[in-house]
């Protein structure tokens, strides 16, 4: 156990600052970001040519470091070495919150090893800026970030998440909203969903309603820049209805159900099955074809 206390000899130690930078308005920029910007040693940023743009607006003269994906064993090493030898490095990603859908989650697990001080400060972040203007409830919610790209995955992703009764919130790109709309509307149903579009910049955009007319919406209307989804969690009264009437069944019986009352294949049974029981495929699979 390491007790952290973030200004104790705060003079004189090394310091890895957390500093959230805006997601689309510049004037979203607290005094406090800029300062630390300014008094930093080093500014470690996840694309150094953004962060130019951003520092050169503020008149920050901070020399500026690269971490990124695919450099952050090398990068993220010598940043720590640096921290442990009294130096205040100030973390950036391109756009809002560091360690949110960004590398820096890397950095900061590392420095907690090491017993460095990490400082975090608030500010933007595209997540709960679109969730409280979202119209739907905002707690409990849980935050899921991008999907894989893969659509099996994908896909088992969102049946996972479908059974969540939390507020879900995800992360998805212009090119891919459509084939992730359908897929939600196929596993997860027509949901209460918000769609928030360029958040905070001049073309912001929410569009809210049901999970089928934000299909209607995505293949006539204007799909670009980042999107952040909000979607409805299933009701409480909805899962205890679809649980009740197997839960003294056993898997094998459950599956039987599905494929003797409801015509369905033993593949699709065993997917339901399992869908139910919030458990793996391959469980039910073991259960019905081995045990029986």
């Amino acid at each position: 156990m390491w007790q952290q206390k973030s200004f104790e000899h705060e003079e004189t130690k090394g310091i890895l600052y957390l500093v959230p930078t805006p997601i689309g308005n510049l004037e979203d920029m607290s005094f406090r970001a800029v300062r630390i910007l300014k008094e930093a040693d080093f500014i470690a940023a996840e694309d150094t040519r953004n962060t130019k743009k951003l520092c050169n607006h503020f008149e920050i003269a901070t020399p500026i470091i690269s971490y990124h994906e695919h450099n952050k064993e090398i990068s993220g090493q010598k940043l720590l070495d640096k921290v442990a030898n009294g130096a205040k490095i100030a973390l950036v990603s391109d756009a809002g919150m560091p360690a949110i859908s960004d590398p820096g989650y890397d950095l900061v697990t590392a420095a907690a090893e090491e017993k460095l001080t990490v400082v975090p400060l608030p500010g933007a972040n595209a997540a709960l800026t679109g969730l409280i203007a979202s119209g739907i409830n905002t707690q409990p919610f849980y935050f899921y970030g991008f999907l894989n790209r893969q659509k099996k995955l994908k896909k088992q992703e969102l049946e996972d998440l479908s059974r969540l009764s939390a507020t879900i919130i995800l992360y998805e790109a212009p090119h891919r909203l459509k084939e992730t709309l359908s897929l939600m509307s196929d596993i997860m149903g027509n949901r209460n969903i918000a769609l928030c579009r360029e958040l905070t910049k001049r073309y912001e955009e929410f569009i809210r309603g049901t999970v089928e007319e934000a299909i209607e919406w995505a293949s006539s209307g204007e799909v670009r820049g980042e999107f952040v989804i909000i979607i409805e969690g299933t009701s409480e009264t909805v899962q205890d209805a679809e649980t009740a009437w197997w839960e003294n069944l056993s898997i094998e019986d459950h599956v039987r159900h599905y494929i003797e009352e409801t015509g369905l294949s033993s593949k699709e049974a065993i997917k339901q099955t399992a869908k139910d029981r919030g458990i793996n495929k391959r469980d039910v699979y073991h259960a019905y074809h081995i045990e029986e």
